[in-house]
């Protein structure tokens, strides 16, 4: 039997209908104010489904069967844009005067116009050569934000036995904060220079890119003896499709076009905890 798990911030129930008709639902089962699941659906009209929920502003999702949260084992995410709700080397970049070079390179890059990750990333660090530590700081406490439902599935995902793992091309300035805020098992990134207060312009030792985030989720999923169908990996630019290609749960987060065409599963209006409603949380 498949199910078809639909979500969005306001569900009009007119609209769950018309999708529920298009499937030819055996039977409707709410989830909450946000979420309701369709029974017994045809997913041959996956293609109609989807440009239905597209014009209504609805996520979906279709399962042969609901899995259980604790049959899980790892939960992965990328951190900016995310987890949070900024590209940090931006709002670094803006504090330096250099914020429309900088993610000019960010957006080419999360698009997959940039293949080589290194390459941007080199560049981009380059130009925040000279500006104070003190402006990462300021970027985490003024600017920097926990996407909607972060909190919450990481903290659902940590109670019900999940290790968490937040993988970045970003930096370990920021992933360190979050790891200890969040409680998350763990995380890697990249190191930037600092010499008297100021970063170098460079960055030290060897860069995590796509192939890097892959490497360290499958580090994580050997250790663990976790396959596939028991990964969650969580992503929205063209940096995080290795790693996503890792899991069954593969879930494109607000993402580039790119990534939602590789992705299994996506959230485009939906908050992130959105994701525990395709799982059964009960023991």
């Amino acid at each position: 039997m498949t199910h078809l798990i639909l979500q969005a911030p306001n569900l009009v129930a007119a609209n769950i209908e018309k999708v529920a008709a298009i499937a030819n639902a055996g039977g409707v089962q709410e989830l909450g104010s946000t979420a309701v699941r369709l029974l017994d659906v045809d997913s041959a009209e996956r293609a109609a489904v989807e440009t239905c929920c597209a014009e209504f502003g609805m996520d979906y999702a279709f399962f042969e069967q609901i899995a259980r949260l604790r049959d899980c084992k790892i939960l992965a995410m990328d951190m900016d844009s995310t987890l949070v709700n900024i590209e940090c080397i931006d709002e670094i970049a803006d504090m330096a005067g250099r914020k429309a070079e900088v993610s000019a390179i960010t957006e080419a890059a999360m698009r997959g116009e940039i293949t080589d990750f290194a390459e941007s990333l080199t560049r981009r660090v380059a130009l925040l050569e000279g500006v104070p530590v003190t402006a990462l700081e300021q970027v985490y406490n003024e600017r920097l934000r926990l996407n909607p439902g972060a909190e919450n599935l990481i903290s659902v995902a940590r109670k019900t036995g999940l290790k968490t793992l937040l993988v970045s091309g970003g930096f370990t300035f920021f992933t360190e904060r979050l790891k200890e805020r969040l409680g998350l098992d763990v995380a890697h990134a990249n190191v930037l220079d600092v010499n008297n207060g100021k970063l170098t312009g460079k960055v030290v030792g060897e860069i995590v890119d796509a192939q890097g985030k892959a490497d360290r989720l499958q580090a994580l999923a050997e250790q663990l003896e976790a396959d596939a169908e028991q990964i969650i990996a969580v992503g929205d630019g063209a940096n995080d499709l290795k790693m996503m290609a890792l899991a069954r749960f593969s879930v494109a987060y607000r993402a580039k076009p790119v990534v939602r065409q590789q992705a299994n599963f996506a959230l485009n209006v939906s908050p992130l905890d959105a994701i525990l409603n395709w799982f059964r949380l009960s023991h």
